[in-house]
């Protein structure tokens, strides 16, 4: 099963009306990750939570190599595949430009997508294009990812294991 994870507003919370906790990074990050302005933002502890959940872990951000570079030593995680994003591609509004290109590089395998954008618009196109279960689950960009959304994402994976 694959999880594809977006960064902005999953991992890295932007937007809220306060300030931010700061957190310290727990492992050796190199020196580029080191300076990067908001890392800071992302609690290390999201690494172990997610490398928890039994799923092939995918970044699918606009991150790119950034995502492996900064974010996974950040977060204690090794280095995990890209989603390729197909270059100026037309997605007709209002499905999520990352809808598509997230259901082709599945093939026909379950996942689950971690993303502050989606609506439910990407989930009725996914349920009438994919012909495995899929899970899109919304996050808040002002929080990133919470308890909660842990909570969700658990239930979510190990009754879809149970199912095989």
């Amino acid at each position: 099963m694959l999880l594809f994870l977006d960064v902005d507003g999953t991992l890295l919370p932007f937007g809220a009306a306060g300030a931010y906790p700061a957190y310290a990074p727990r492992f050796e990050v190199p020196g580029v990750a080191d300076g990067h302005p908001l890392l800071s933002r992302v609690d290390p502890a999201l690494g172990a939570r997610l490398a928890a959940l039994d799923c092939e872990l995918v970044w699918a951000t606009t991150w790119m190599e950034d995502a492996n570079v900064c974010l996974a030593p950040w977060l204690g995680l090794p280095q995990l595949p890209l989603v390729d994003w197909p270059d100026e591609e037309e997605f007709p509004a209002p499905l999520h430009w990352k809808t598509r290109p997230l259901v082709d590089w599945a093939a026909g395998r379950p996942f689950v997508w971690v993303d502050d954008e989606i609506t439910d618009v990407d989930r009725t196109w996914v349920a009438g294009h994919h012909p495995e279960r899929a899970l899109l689950h919304r996050v808040d960009h002002r929080h990133g990812l919470t308890d909660a959304d842990f909570d969700v994402l658990e239930e979510w994976i190990g009754a879809s294991r149970a199912r095989r």
